[in-house]
């Protein structure tokens, strides 16, 4: 079997513009995942015909203080629209705001209110998802290459914050190329994760390109994930390596059962 494959057009070929990548990611038998979508011509991405199964659900805002929390509410609703333009499911959230990658507010040590704010922060969201038919994905980061100081970034965190809200339209984006950077034990951390996922991205580990280049045996992860009938979306966000056919070749082999 192959999982449900989707690629993030951010990351492979580049060399074409935005909407020629999407086209090729389509022809090639791929979902198709974008970042932000106030830099793009909604309409004209929809008019490809792609399938589009996760984009960025905030433009603003920090889940772990009330204020910040509100603000990533406001522009989750903002994020809604627009994901009905592309017929969009998931809608991708980080607990902290990130600014070009890095953390807009650097924190090292989290707190029982950052803990209490992003829960409740959640907790509107799962109702604003349900009431739009989405669900918003929590992203796990890895602090220790990309993302140093968002708060609450590890899987752990994440998996603890999804559970804790209980609500069917929040669940983890579960991104392997963080989670073994920052963690590891990635087939036992799968199976723990487990109903909580509401997709996987996966990229190599070290270089954050296709499955295959690094140290990560993504084929073993894949026959756990068929093991737990795992029927979601996987997705790769990582760059290619050299030639992008190649790279998604690649990553359509290891998720191959």
């Amino acid at each position: 079997m192959t999982f449900d494959l989707a690629v993030c057009a951010e990351m492979v070929f580049t060399e074409f513009a935005f909407v020629d990548r999407v086209r090729r990611i389509d022809e090639l038998g791929f979902g198709v995942e974008i970042w932000s979508w106030e830099d793009k011509d909604l309409d004209a991405l929809a008019a490809t015909g792609a399938q589009f199964g996760s984009m960025t659900g905030y433009l603003h805002g920090d889940l772990t203080d009330p204020d910040g929390a509100r603000e990533v509410l406001r522009t989750a609703e903002l994020s809604v629209k627009a994901a009905a333009v592309l017929g969009c499911p998931r809608l991708n959230l980080h607990t902290g705001e990130l600014v070009d990658g890095h953390a807009a507010r650097p924190r090292y040590r989290a707190t029982g209110s950052m803990w209490l704010s992003a829960q409740r922060g959640l907790e509107a969201l799962g109702k604003l998802g349900a009431s739009a038919g989405v669900t918003f994905c929590v992203e796990n980061l890895n602090t220790v290459v990309d993302h140093p100081g968002v708060p609450l970034a590890r899987a752990k965190d994440t998996l603890a914050l999804v559970e804790a809200v209980g609500h069917p339209n929040v669940k983890m984006n579960l991104d392997l190329y963080h989670a073994q950077i920052g963690e590891g034990n990635l087939i036992e951390l799968v199976r723990r994760c487990g109903s909580a996922i509401g997709e996987i991205q996966v990229a190599d580990v070290p270089g954050r390109r296709e499955p295959g280049t690094g140290e990560i045996n993504y084929p073993a992860i894949a026959k756990a994930l068929h093991e737990m009938d795992f029927t979601g979306t996987v997705a790769m966000e990582g760059w290619a390596s050299g030639d992008s056919d190649a790279a998604l070749t690649a990553f359509r082999k290891a998720f191959t059962v």
